[in-house]
């Protein structure tokens, strides 16, 4: 008798823990790999609608006395890029992100190659043949050496997990010629005279 009655509240244990489940959302349903509700998961996939702001200082490469400032601000799953330099010669230079984010050497060579996460041909932003996620484009500089430039993109994030948009770990490179938006793979740019790393 007292084994059917241990039974008895088992079985009822075991429906109400049952009931309770089926009584859960999915969105309050932890998943047993992530240990991550649904909606846990969902905002930590949207970190690229998180408002963010870094601010870097250019340093000179190539025996330059390049100098300035860049700012990436996200907002609204978009980041833009704003880059004030000076220390430059009059006309137009190229600016990228290249790939690491070290600015050690001399010449710039420890930033990489333009960042490319998607294996394509250098190219103007936007061409439907191809163009690297660092491929920003060149800036006009004025007869005092200075100039700047704004850049907006949804293709870019700072510090998300999606690593074809994640500009974190990469660097800022000003180079002292203008980009062809055609010569492989770097555009034919001129040596690298500027350099800020994009660290938090």
């Amino acid at each position: 008798m007292k084994r059917i009655g241990l039974s008895i509240l088992f079985s009822a244990a075991l429906v109400f823990t049952g009931c309770k489940n089926e009584n859960q959302t999915a969105d309050e349903r932890v998943d047993e790999h992530t240990n991550l509700t649904q909606n846990e998961e969902e905002a930590g996939a949207d970190d690229t609608s998180e408002n963010k702001e870094l601010t870097l200082q250019i340093e000179p490469r190539s025996g330059s006395n390049v100098s300035g400032t860049v700012v990436f601000t996200q907002e609204n799953g978009k980041v833009t890029m704003t880059a004030e330099v000076s220390g430059l010669k009059e006309g137009m230079h190229g600016i990228h992100i290249h790939e690491n984010a070290d600015c050690s050497a001399d010449d710039g060579s420890s930033a990489g190659g333009h960042w490319n996460p998607t294996f394509e041909d250098h190219g103007k932003w936007g061409d439907s043949n191809g163009y690297h996620r660092g491929d920003i484009g060149n800036f006009d500089v004025n007869s005092e050496g200075t100039g700047s430039i704004t850049f907006t993109t949804d293709k870019w994030c700072i510090g998300c997990e999606d690593e074809k948009m994640n500009i974190l770990g990469k660097s800022v490179i000003v180079h002292d010629g203008e980009d062809d938006f055609t010569s492989q793979p770097s555009g034919d740019a001129g040596s690298r005279v500027g350099c800020a790393e994009i660290v938090e």
